[in-house]
């Protein structure tokens, strides 16, 4: 299997660096992939980053990455609460999942506290800023051994 790390990135996160930068920063995503690209190649990994508004596109990309991925970093975005689908499709996958969360989801809005990936994943990021991603793939690393 590869070294490749997926990273999956849900509905809004395209719009990181401008929306509602008081809660997730002025960083670009283009900038979490950059960062993220550069430390998997210090991991010895790869990564493959994408980014969608839909639920069926991260459920496919989570059931191809079957057999091809060595791990998950998911953020669902607004899908974490929401998404069974999502968790179905992660639990099929064997390899290790970290979850992951710009914002701290257990100081904002009470829908926002439950995950429904968070039964799946090996570990949970949160609050942390896109800086997150970075400590969600060194995890994964981890994990891999």
């Amino acid at each position: 299997m590869s070294r490749t790390i997926l990273i999956l990135n849900g509905p809004n996160l395209n719009l990181l660096g401008t929306r509602e930068p008081e809660i997730y920063g002025a960083a670009t995503l283009d900038d979490v992939e950059a960062e993220c690209t550069a430390l998997a190649g210090d991991l010895g990994l790869a990564v493959d980053f994408r980014q969608t508004n839909h639920e069926g596109d991260l459920v496919t990309w989570i059931q191809k990455a079957r057999g091809t991925a060595a791990g998950i970093v998911i953020n669902p975005a607004a899908y974490t609460h929401t998404s069974v689908a999502i968790l179905d499709a992660l639990s099929t996958y064997e390899g290790p999942v970290v979850e992951v969360h710009i914002s701290n989801i257990h100081r904002r809005e009470a829908f926002r506290h439950h995950s429904f990936v968070s039964s799946r994943a090996d570990g949970v990021i949160a609050g942390c800023g896109t800086h997150g991603y970075l400590l969600a793939l060194r995890q994964v690393a981890h994990l891999l051994g």
